[in-house]
Protein backbone atom coordinates (compact mmCIF):
# COMPACT_ATOMS: atom_id res chain seq x y z
CA UNK A 1 0.00 0.00 0.00
CA UNK A 2 1.16 3.32 -0.68
CA UNK A 3 0.97 5.15 2.86
CA UNK A 4 1.30 8.57 3.43
CA UNK A 5 3.83 10.18 5.59
CA UNK A 6 3.36 9.15 9.29
CA UNK A 7 2.97 12.14 11.41
CA UNK A 8 4.82 10.51 14.46
CA UNK A 9 7.74 12.16 16.27
CA UNK A 10 10.70 9.98 15.11
CA UNK A 11 14.18 9.56 17.09
CA UNK A 12 17.01 9.31 14.25
CA UNK A 13 20.28 8.83 14.18
CA UNK A 14 22.81 8.57 11.05
CA UNK A 15 23.60 5.10 10.02
CA UNK A 16 25.79 2.70 11.81
CA UNK A 17 27.90 2.46 8.18
CA UNK A 18 28.79 6.33 7.89
CA UNK A 19 27.89 7.94 11.35
CA UNK A 20 29.50 11.06 9.86
CA UNK A 21 26.38 11.19 7.31
CA UNK A 22 23.72 14.12 8.64
CA UNK A 23 20.15 11.97 8.14
CA UNK A 24 19.21 14.73 5.39
CA UNK A 25 21.56 13.89 3.14
CA UNK A 26 20.55 10.29 3.64
CA UNK A 27 18.99 8.84 0.21
CA UNK A 28 16.06 6.36 1.94
CA UNK A 29 14.57 5.18 -1.12
CA UNK A 30 18.85 4.15 -2.10
CA UNK A 31 19.26 2.99 1.53
CA UNK A 32 16.28 0.55 0.58
CA UNK A 33 17.32 -0.31 -2.97
CA UNK A 34 20.87 -1.29 -1.67
CA UNK A 35 19.86 -3.20 1.18
CA UNK A 36 17.10 -5.73 -1.15
CA UNK A 37 20.41 -5.76 -3.44
CA UNK A 38 22.57 -7.12 -0.67
CA UNK A 39 19.81 -9.85 0.89
CA UNK A 40 19.56 -10.74 -3.28
CA UNK A 41 23.28 -10.93 -3.51
CA UNK A 42 23.78 -12.91 -0.10
CA UNK A 43 20.98 -15.34 -0.73
CA UNK A 44 22.54 -16.36 -4.29
CA UNK A 45 25.85 -17.02 -2.75
CA UNK A 46 23.91 -19.94 -0.59
CA UNK A 47 21.14 -21.06 -3.12
CA UNK A 48 21.80 -19.75 -6.43
CA UNK A 49 18.15 -20.03 -7.42
CA UNK A 50 16.79 -18.32 -4.60
CA UNK A 51 13.57 -16.24 -5.46
CA UNK A 52 13.34 -12.24 -4.29
CA UNK A 53 9.93 -10.14 -4.03
CA UNK A 54 9.58 -7.20 -2.63
CA UNK A 55 6.07 -5.75 -1.88
CA UNK A 56 5.23 -2.74 -2.42
CA UNK A 57 7.26 0.03 -2.87
CA UNK A 58 7.14 -0.31 -6.78
CA UNK A 59 8.49 2.99 -7.22
CA UNK A 60 12.07 1.97 -6.16
CA UNK A 61 12.16 0.49 -10.00
CA UNK A 62 12.83 4.31 -11.47
CA UNK A 63 15.42 6.39 -10.25
CA UNK A 64 12.66 9.18 -8.47
CA UNK A 65 9.37 7.04 -8.91
CA UNK A 66 8.03 8.41 -11.87
CA UNK A 67 7.59 6.01 -15.24
CA UNK A 68 9.40 8.59 -17.21
CA UNK A 69 12.78 8.50 -14.96
CA UNK A 70 15.50 5.59 -15.92
CA UNK A 71 15.43 2.34 -14.43
CA UNK A 72 16.77 1.17 -10.89
CA UNK A 73 19.04 -1.16 -13.43
CA UNK A 74 20.57 -2.36 -10.54
CA UNK A 75 17.50 -3.43 -8.53
CA UNK A 76 15.49 -4.88 -11.27
CA UNK A 77 18.36 -7.13 -12.04
CA UNK A 78 18.13 -8.48 -8.06
CA UNK A 79 14.41 -9.14 -7.77
CA UNK A 80 12.66 -11.65 -9.43
CA UNK A 81 9.31 -9.71 -9.20
CA UNK A 82 7.15 -7.45 -7.57
CA UNK A 83 4.06 -7.82 -5.33
CA UNK A 84 1.52 -4.73 -5.07
CA UNK A 85 -0.91 -4.69 -2.39
CA UNK A 86 -4.92 -2.96 -3.00
CA UNK A 87 -3.92 -2.68 -6.17
CA UNK A 88 -7.89 -2.82 -7.09
CA UNK A 89 -9.26 -3.57 -3.81
CA UNK A 90 -8.81 -1.98 0.12
CA UNK A 91 -6.34 0.72 -0.76
CA UNK A 92 -9.31 2.87 1.21
CA UNK A 93 -11.20 0.06 3.12
CA UNK A 94 -11.48 -3.69 2.77
CA UNK A 95 -13.96 -5.13 -0.21
CA UNK A 96 -14.10 -1.62 -1.32
CA UNK A 97 -12.64 -0.50 -5.03
CA UNK A 98 -9.44 1.26 -5.06
CA UNK A 99 -9.50 4.97 -6.39
CA UNK A 100 -9.15 4.64 -10.03
CA UNK A 101 -5.91 7.21 -9.85
CA UNK A 102 -4.22 5.25 -7.87
CA UNK A 103 -4.58 1.89 -9.68
CA UNK A 104 -3.33 3.76 -13.25
CA UNK A 105 -0.10 4.97 -10.98
CA UNK A 106 0.69 1.84 -9.89
CA UNK A 107 -0.22 0.11 -12.59
CA UNK A 108 2.30 2.60 -14.80
CA UNK A 109 5.44 1.15 -12.87
CA UNK A 110 4.43 -2.71 -12.76
CA UNK A 111 3.24 -2.19 -16.14
CA UNK A 112 7.64 -1.13 -16.47
CA UNK A 113 8.42 -4.08 -14.23
CA UNK A 114 6.48 -6.31 -16.23
CA UNK A 115 8.12 -5.66 -19.34
CA UNK A 116 11.05 -6.11 -17.06
CA UNK A 117 10.54 -9.60 -17.16
CA UNK A 118 9.80 -9.42 -13.98
CA UNK A 119 6.28 -11.24 -12.72
CA UNK A 120 3.49 -8.81 -11.18
CA UNK A 121 2.06 -10.46 -7.91
CA UNK A 122 -1.21 -8.51 -6.88
CA UNK A 123 -2.87 -8.76 -3.38
CA UNK A 124 -6.77 -7.25 -3.33
CA UNK A 125 -8.50 -7.40 -0.50
CA UNK A 126 -12.19 -8.55 -1.03
CA UNK A 127 -14.68 -10.95 -0.44
CA UNK A 128 -17.99 -10.39 -2.34
CA UNK A 129 -18.60 -13.06 -4.73
CA UNK A 130 -18.26 -10.21 -7.95
CA UNK A 131 -15.44 -8.37 -6.65
CA UNK A 132 -13.79 -11.28 -6.37
CA UNK A 133 -14.30 -12.02 -9.79
CA UNK A 134 -13.56 -8.71 -11.14
CA UNK A 135 -9.91 -9.19 -9.11
CA UNK A 136 -9.22 -12.17 -10.57
CA UNK A 137 -10.44 -11.35 -14.45
CA UNK A 138 -8.80 -7.59 -14.65
CA UNK A 139 -5.38 -8.51 -13.06
CA UNK A 140 -5.39 -11.43 -15.44
CA UNK A 141 -6.05 -9.20 -18.26
CA UNK A 142 -2.96 -7.29 -16.75
CA UNK A 143 -0.75 -10.16 -17.24
CA UNK A 144 -0.69 -9.83 -13.30
CA UNK A 145 -1.32 -12.99 -11.19
CA UNK A 146 -3.52 -12.26 -7.89
CA UNK A 147 -4.81 -13.26 -4.74
CA UNK A 148 -8.13 -11.78 -3.68
CA UNK A 149 -7.73 -12.13 0.13
CA UNK A 150 -11.06 -12.45 2.19
CA UNK A 151 -9.53 -11.23 5.44
CA UNK A 152 -6.65 -8.02 5.96
CA UNK A 153 -5.45 -10.14 8.65
CA UNK A 154 -3.88 -13.17 6.09
CA UNK A 155 -5.94 -16.00 8.01
CA UNK A 156 -7.90 -17.52 5.67
CA UNK A 157 -7.81 -20.12 2.58
CA UNK A 158 -10.41 -20.00 0.61
CA UNK A 159 -12.93 -22.07 0.24
CA UNK A 160 -11.00 -25.13 -1.47
CA UNK A 161 -14.41 -26.69 -2.81
CA UNK A 162 -14.65 -23.26 -5.28
CA UNK A 163 -12.75 -23.08 -8.67
CA UNK A 164 -9.47 -22.20 -8.27
CA UNK A 165 -8.61 -19.13 -10.17
CA UNK A 166 -6.24 -20.19 -12.97
CA UNK A 167 -6.15 -23.56 -11.51
CA UNK A 168 -3.86 -26.42 -12.88
CA UNK A 169 -1.63 -29.34 -12.59
CA UNK A 170 1.52 -28.41 -14.06
CA UNK A 171 4.60 -28.89 -12.42
CA UNK A 172 5.82 -25.26 -11.55
CA UNK A 173 9.20 -25.15 -11.24
CA UNK A 174 9.78 -21.06 -11.76
CA UNK A 175 7.60 -18.04 -10.87
CA UNK A 176 7.30 -17.55 -14.58
CA UNK A 177 4.83 -20.75 -14.67
CA UNK A 178 2.92 -19.42 -11.85
CA UNK A 179 -0.30 -18.51 -12.39
CA UNK A 180 -2.10 -18.44 -8.98
CA UNK A 181 -0.74 -18.08 -5.58
CA UNK A 182 -2.13 -18.11 -1.90
CA UNK A 183 -1.15 -15.65 0.93
CA UNK A 184 -1.38 -16.90 4.36
CA UNK A 185 0.38 -14.91 7.50
CA UNK A 186 -2.00 -15.50 10.32
CA UNK A 187 -2.30 -19.52 11.77
CA UNK A 188 -4.47 -18.58 14.82
CA UNK A 189 -7.21 -20.43 12.60
CA UNK A 190 -4.99 -24.16 12.93
CA UNK A 191 -4.71 -25.35 16.75
CA UNK A 192 -1.41 -27.27 15.35
CA UNK A 193 1.17 -27.00 12.73
CA UNK A 194 0.01 -30.13 11.10
CA UNK A 195 -3.30 -29.11 10.78
CA UNK A 196 -1.62 -26.33 8.66
CA UNK A 197 0.46 -28.40 6.56
CA UNK A 198 -2.68 -30.45 5.89
CA UNK A 199 -4.82 -27.67 4.67
CA UNK A 200 -2.04 -26.47 2.83
CA UNK A 201 -1.28 -30.09 0.86
CA UNK A 202 -4.90 -30.14 0.49
CA UNK A 203 -4.59 -26.96 -1.89
CA UNK A 204 -3.61 -26.54 -5.66
CA UNK A 205 -2.01 -23.53 -6.12
CA UNK A 206 0.75 -22.95 -7.42
CA UNK A 207 2.54 -20.82 -5.46
CA UNK A 208 2.50 -20.66 -1.53
CA UNK A 209 3.38 -17.37 0.38
CA UNK A 210 3.68 -18.42 3.79
CA UNK A 211 5.15 -16.78 7.40
CA UNK A 212 8.26 -19.36 8.15
CA UNK A 213 6.92 -20.01 11.70
CA UNK A 214 4.21 -21.70 13.27
CA UNK A 215 4.17 -20.12 16.32
CA UNK A 216 7.36 -19.63 17.58
CA UNK A 217 8.93 -22.78 15.60
CA UNK A 218 9.97 -22.84 12.44
CA UNK A 219 9.24 -24.68 9.53
CA UNK A 220 11.80 -27.82 9.09
CA UNK A 221 12.75 -29.08 5.92
CA UNK A 222 10.70 -31.84 5.52
CA UNK A 223 7.65 -29.35 6.25
CA UNK A 224 8.68 -27.15 3.85
CA UNK A 225 9.08 -30.43 1.02
CA UNK A 226 5.71 -31.73 2.06
CA UNK A 227 4.14 -28.16 0.75
CA UNK A 228 5.92 -28.30 -2.78
CA UNK A 229 3.17 -30.65 -3.75
CA UNK A 230 0.14 -29.32 -5.04
CA UNK A 231 -3.12 -31.95 -3.90
CA UNK A 232 -3.38 -32.81 -8.10
CA UNK A 233 -0.30 -34.15 -8.11
CA UNK A 234 1.68 -30.97 -9.33
CA UNK A 235 4.79 -29.27 -7.64
CA UNK A 236 4.62 -26.02 -6.40
CA UNK A 237 7.03 -23.08 -5.31
CA UNK A 238 6.99 -22.21 -1.31
CA UNK A 239 7.96 -18.65 -0.34
CA UNK A 240 8.50 -17.34 3.37
CA UNK A 241 7.60 -13.92 3.99
CA UNK A 242 10.15 -11.69 5.66
CA UNK A 243 9.39 -7.66 7.27
CA UNK A 244 13.15 -5.94 6.73
CA UNK A 245 11.19 -2.41 7.24
CA UNK A 246 9.27 -3.21 10.38
CA UNK A 247 10.63 -5.36 13.24
CA UNK A 248 8.71 -7.73 15.33
CA UNK A 249 8.64 -8.32 18.76
CA UNK A 250 7.07 -12.11 18.18
CA UNK A 251 10.14 -12.94 16.42
CA UNK A 252 13.00 -15.00 17.27
CA UNK A 253 15.37 -12.17 16.93
CA UNK A 254 13.46 -9.79 19.46
CA UNK A 255 15.18 -8.95 22.76
CA UNK A 256 12.81 -8.15 25.88
CA UNK A 257 15.60 -5.75 27.44
CA UNK A 258 15.36 -2.87 23.62
CA UNK A 259 12.44 -1.54 25.46
CA UNK A 260 15.02 -0.32 28.18
CA UNK A 261 17.82 -0.10 25.89
CA UNK A 262 16.84 0.64 22.37
CA UNK A 263 18.74 0.41 19.61
CA UNK A 264 19.64 2.85 17.80
CA UNK A 265 17.89 1.26 14.95
CA UNK A 266 14.79 0.54 16.44
CA UNK A 267 12.51 3.57 16.34
CA UNK A 268 8.34 4.02 17.16
CA UNK A 269 6.15 1.30 16.61
CA UNK A 270 3.56 1.18 14.02
CA UNK A 271 0.56 1.96 15.09
CA UNK A 272 -1.68 0.28 12.61
CA UNK A 273 -0.04 -2.49 13.62
CA UNK A 274 0.77 -3.76 17.49
CA UNK A 275 4.35 -5.36 17.80
CA UNK A 276 5.69 -4.38 14.62
CA UNK A 277 8.20 -1.42 15.29
CA UNK A 278 9.76 1.20 12.60
CA UNK A 279 13.44 0.27 12.05
CA UNK A 280 16.70 2.59 10.13
CA UNK A 281 16.82 -0.31 8.06
CA UNK A 282 20.13 1.19 6.94
CA UNK A 283 21.53 0.18 10.00
CA UNK A 284 24.14 -2.19 9.83
CA UNK A 285 23.10 -3.82 12.72
CA UNK A 286 19.67 -4.49 11.69
CA UNK A 287 20.63 -5.55 8.72
CA UNK A 288 22.96 -8.26 10.30
CA UNK A 289 19.52 -9.45 11.75
CA UNK A 290 18.27 -9.74 8.39
CA UNK A 291 21.16 -11.21 6.51
CA UNK A 292 24.60 -12.07 6.74
CA UNK A 293 25.52 -14.89 9.29
CA UNK A 294 24.01 -18.41 9.77
CA UNK A 295 21.88 -17.10 12.65
CA UNK A 296 20.30 -14.22 10.37
CA UNK A 297 16.75 -14.69 9.25
CA UNK A 298 17.62 -15.33 5.42
CA UNK A 299 19.81 -18.28 6.64
CA UNK A 300 17.19 -19.80 8.58
CA UNK A 301 14.70 -19.61 5.65
CA UNK A 302 17.05 -20.91 3.33
CA UNK A 303 17.94 -23.84 5.26
CA UNK A 304 14.24 -24.72 5.68
CA UNK A 305 14.33 -25.06 1.82
CA UNK A 306 12.37 -22.68 0.93
CA UNK A 307 12.36 -21.36 -2.98
CA UNK A 308 12.51 -17.59 -2.15
CA UNK A 309 11.47 -14.71 -0.29
CA UNK A 310 8.29 -12.26 0.17
CA UNK A 311 10.34 -8.98 1.72
CA UNK A 312 7.34 -6.66 3.67
CA UNK A 313 7.76 -3.34 4.09
CA UNK A 314 9.71 -2.10 1.31
CA UNK A 315 8.04 1.46 0.95
CA UNK A 316 9.64 2.12 4.82
CA UNK A 317 11.39 5.23 2.63
CA UNK A 318 7.91 7.04 2.77
CA UNK A 319 8.05 6.96 6.74
CA UNK A 320 11.50 8.31 6.88
CA UNK A 321 10.91 10.80 3.97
Amino acid sequence: MIFLALLLTINLGCSSNDPEMPLEDLDFRQEMRDFVIDISTYSHSLAPNFMIIPQNGIALITSNGEPEDPRATTYLQAIDANAQEDLLYGYEDDDKRTPVDVTKELKSLLDISYAENKKILVVDYCWTSSKVIKSYAENNDSNYISFAAPSRELDKIPDTNTTLNNENSSNITSLKMAKNFLYLLNYDRFSTKNQLLTALSKTNYDLLILDAYYNEEIFTKEDVQQLKTKQNGGSRLVISYMSIGEAESYRYYWDSTWKKNTPDWLSNENPEWEGNYKVKYWNKDWQNIIYGAESSYTDKIIKCGFDGVYLDIIDAYEYYE
